[in-house]
């Protein structure tokens, strides 16, 4: 026997369904209907522009909408980083970022906003690497060279970076700690000042992107003398790892993930995580990252957020020895 329901069930059990749709956007309507933003926290051509700009026309074939890059530079990319975690959570704003986006926190007091409650893991993308260059008045040719030059010279020479606490920052501290040597630091706004800085001679080296380090050496503006990696990349064969040209075994690569804002529907995270993973197994996408110096290197939502978990404390570790403030 069917028992009938009264009017006030039906409102209340109305009300919950129209609660439950108007609070999950990914159940009011398809997702995505619109299109879709993907902010860059710094200038074009860096290694995250690079790599959004490789995945946005993909991605806008796979869901039927565009996505728009919006480079949002600035503070070590704390204004674009801030301004995704901030974003209504209904997959509309992603976030293409670096490394950065776990060490700021470590470096940066009161920021606005953190990485583990603000932004939601879709992929880690890829991986790149930095090398040690160095202008052409430097007498080293290679980096055992340039060792002994900071030990004969201690405090005398310098290097650039992006700014405080970017990975070619922390590159350089890492490596002054293995080799017992003293550079100082002199942070640049963004990386056109900081490589315009090493090849004009305002400082005498810089731990920079294999891919922007590569035009600039075969133009001799500049000489590599080492990748920070455990083996040669592949974009450039002939240029030895800092340990093979006589330095100190370093781990630093860059890794390059993508976010959404927290609370960002569990399905376009998915979605979004699944598409990115079949783009990066396209022949031709890694081989364009590959010419950039990007090495493909897909995490998915639960090993990006453990990534972030590992490198927030092996980098923390090195920002307590050193003391190392954002300014």
């Amino acid at each position: 026997m069917k028992v009938p329901m009264n009017l006030k069930t039906i409102r209340a059990a109305s009300l919950a369904v129209l609660v439950l749709v108007l609070g999950n956007p990914a159940l009011a309507q398809e997702w995505p209907n619109r299109p879709v933003r993907i902010v860059v926290p710094y200038t074009p051509g860096t290694g995250q522009d690079t790599i959004a700009r490789t995945l946005a026309p993909r991605l806008a074939e796979k869901f039927g909408q565009p996505f728009v890059i919006e480079n949002r530079p600035g503070a070590s990319g704390n204004i674009g980083m801030e301004a995704v975690a901030k974003a209504p959570p209904d997959g509309y704003t992603l976030l293409m970022t670096a490394s950065t986006v776990v060490l700021n926190p470590l470096l940066y007091k009161d920021l606005g906003w953190d990485p583990y409650r603000d932004l939601a893991p879709v992929a880690n993308v890829t991986n790149g690497f930095l090398a040690l260059v160095v202008n052409n008045n430097v007498k080293a040719s290679n980096v055992r060279e340039f060792i002994e030059l900071l030990k004969a010279q201690p405090g005398k020479l310098s290097y650039s970076s992006t700014g405080v606490g970017t990975p070619q920052h922390l590159s350089g501290e890492l490596f002054k700690s293995a080799t017992g040597t003293f550079m100082l630091h002199v942070p640049y706004r963004g990386s056109a000042g900081a490589i315009t800085g090493v090849i004009g001679g305002e400082v005498e080296a810089m731990f920079m992107p294999v891919h922007s380090a590569l035009p600039q050496a075969q133009q001799r503006r500049l000489k590599i003398l080492g990748v920070i990696n455990d083996r040669r990349v592949a974009v450039a064969p002939d240029v030895p790892t800092i340990q093979e040209a006589g330095g100190p075994k370093l781990d630093a690569s860059v890794w390059y993930p993508l976010y959404a804002p927290a609370k960002t529907p569990l399905d376009v995270i998915n979605r979004l995580s699944a598409a990115i993973s079949d783009i990066l197994r396209q022949k031709e996408v890694a081989e364009s990252l590959d010419k950039q110096g990007l090495t493909v290197a897909y995490l998915d939502p639960a090993g990006l957020a453990s990534l972030m978990r590992k490198e927030s404390a092996r980098w923390g570790a090195v920002v307590k020895e050193k003391n190392l403030k954002g300014e």
